[in-house]
């Protein structure tokens, strides 16, 4: 069945405007309204496009949609249902980057962002957990885990790097006698395409730098290597950005990033679009609102713009692509880094919301944070106990525990 456009837009609209939870309950969210309610793709078709969506880089939950909308109204449709899917977040990102620059630093509303950082701790955990479950059916998945945590987090090396040597891993010690999927014959023109969009994603970026918008031009050149190299979520790549926005670049504090990722976590679409708030806040600290905007939609941009390309691209190969069994092994191996990665981020959070003091145990190249327990923050500690036992204990969903935490922390410090 093929969907006008005016129901295309409705459905994927309200996709976007109910997508909170992650990728997961995104992808199950568009799996009820694109199989079960409707019959525009078949569970196979679904499930394919996923496979191929957790292969490529970027938010997979977007991706899929975008595959999802060209399948059934070719490219106008694809750029309908991925647009839609991540407008909602922007917009309700903008108006918090907005509200925090202006009331951020209060104290009663820092109390509150205090309760949704003791939520994030747990979530990225159970992400952690859930992720864990899936890839690490192995030995050699575990060590490879084991290693990516080690290479981030004692020795500090880039998170592209760390990637790319796990997916060659996974691709050079993979079963070489496996068949691959017969090729087909396609219409599909590759270097057009891939000329077209990477025009499209690039050329902006670099008449940003031509024309000497040195922010500008810094923040789209580091969030479109970002996405060339988000494998697993957006949870893989915060350990990098933070290094970067936060280390090299210093456009934000710490607690800024950390306040950052609570916020994304409370809106819809994509976890990713927590670089359009990072962008957005190191605009709005550089040069104001205007500076503001134009870093949020440079950020978008260039977060976005490519998973249309890797979309388009791939997409008239799905069933080769699927079927490739040295790919599926790079992308197990990748998985398994990711692991260890999410790990690291789950540490570095849980050590910057609890404790006031961290110092650095260093030997040679190893660069090793160690908390100072005297510097535990009490009412930090209890309110990730209490989220612990709202979401594990209680069973309470997401979108409550967030909001039920926020209050948590704001009457923590009325009273």
């Amino acid at each position: 069945m093929t969907p006008s456009y005016s129901d295309l837009s409705r459905v994927f609209g309200r996709i976007g405007v109910m997508s909170f939870g992650g990728p997961a309950a995104q992808i199950s969210l568009m799996h009820r309204e694109l199989v079960d309610e409707r019959p525009w793709l078949d569970e196979q078709t679904y499930l394919r496009a996923l496979s191929l969506c957790m292969l490529l880089p970027g938010p997979e939950a977007m991706q899929l949609a975008t595959y999802a909308g060209w399948r059934l109204r070719g490219v106008p449709g694809g750029l309908i249902a991925g647009g839609l899917f991540v407008l909602p977040g922007a917009l309700i990102i903008a108006v918090l980057v907005g509200l925090y620059a202006s009331f951020g630093t209060l104290p009663l509303v820092q109390s509150a962002f205090l309760g949704v950082k003791a939520t994030v701790i747990v979530i990225v955990l159970l992400a952690l957990r859930n992720l864990s479950r899936k890839a690490l059916t192995g030995s050699s998945a575990l060590i490879i885990a084991g290693l990516a945590f080690l290479a981030i987090f004692a020795l500090n090396l880039p998170f592209p790097l760390i990637i790319a040597a796990a997916a060659a891993w996974g691709y050079l010690t993979s079963d070489k006698t496996a068949a691959g999927a017969p090729a087909r014959s396609t219409k599909n023109r590759p270097l057009r395409t891939a000329a077209l969009w990477l025009s499209l994603w690039l050329a902006p970026l670099a008449t940003l730098t031509l024309t000497g918008q040195q922010l500008l031009s810094d923040l789209g050149w580091f969030f479109a290597r970002l996405a060339v190299v988000t494998f697993g979520g957006a949870y893989a790549v915060l350990a990098y950005m933070t290094q970067t926005v936060v280390g090299q670049y210093q456009w934000i504090t710490t607690d800024q990033m950390i306040d950052a990722l609570g916020l994304a976590e409370t809106t819809p679409g994509p976890l990713i679009l927590v670089t359009q708030f990072v962008a957005m806040l190191s605009g709005q600290i550089s040069g104001g609102i205007p500076l503001a905007l134009a870093a949020g939609a440079v950020a978008l941009w260039a977060t976005f713009v490519p998973c249309f390309l890797w979309i388009f691209l791939a997409a008239p190969y799905l069933e080769q692509i699927a079927a490739r069994p040295r790919l599926a092994a790079a992308l197990r191996a990748i998985t398994a880094a990711v692991v260890g990665v999410i790990l690291n981020l789950s540490i570095w959070f849980a050590l910057n919301v609890l404790f006031r003091g961290i110092s650095v145990w260093a030997s040679g190249p190893v660069r090793i944070p160690l908390p100072d327990l005297t510097t535990l923050h009490v009412q930090a500690f209890a309110l990730t106990l209490l989220a612990a036992a709202l979401m594990l204990g209680a069973k309470f969903g997401f979108a409550a525990t967030l909001i039920l935490m926020a209050l948590a922390g704001t009457l923590s410090y009325l009273v």
